[in-house]
């Protein structure tokens, strides 16, 4: 069986004491999905779609910030994480305006409105009383 090689946008480590990669968490980016990948003897790994994200938020702590590192707090329509953290990554500012685009344009190829992925269809009740 073939191996299939990802092209990834970004990846990095969950950084720990004093900014150092010393961790067993490595979030990987690509075009369009972002993958979690956690643990040594037994790996987990979570891939979200990137059209799912809804809001992200920059969390960066007194520490964080003398390291140059930073939270990304995403909420998401994906019913396995509706909530997940890019936790202690460099250059978070960055990291956070590169997933900010991405996911817009992610959502501009698979032409999903704001309806759709805020979860809003469905709910036929609402309709009715506009």
């Amino acid at each position: 069986m073939e191996k299939i090689e990802l092209e990834y946008v970004w990846k990095d480590r969950k950084r720990t004491l004093f900014g150092l990669p010393l961790s067993f968490t490595v979030y990987r980016l690509t075009e369009d999905r972002l993958l979690v990948q956690s643990g040594i003897l037994n790996l987990n790994e979570e891939e979200i779609r990137l059209y799912r994200i809804m809001d992200i938020t920059l969390k960066r702590s007194l520490g964080q910030r003398i390291f140059n590192l930073g939270t990304i707090h995403c909420c998401s329509s994906d019913k396995t994480s509706p909530e997940f953290d890019i936790k202690s990554i460099k250059n978070p500012i960055e990291v956070k305006e590169m997933l900010s685009r991405m996911i817009e344009e992610e959502r501009d190829k698979k032409k999903i409105s704001g309806r759709e992925y805020m979860g809003a269809f469905g709910n036929e009740e609402e309709e009715e009383n506009r």
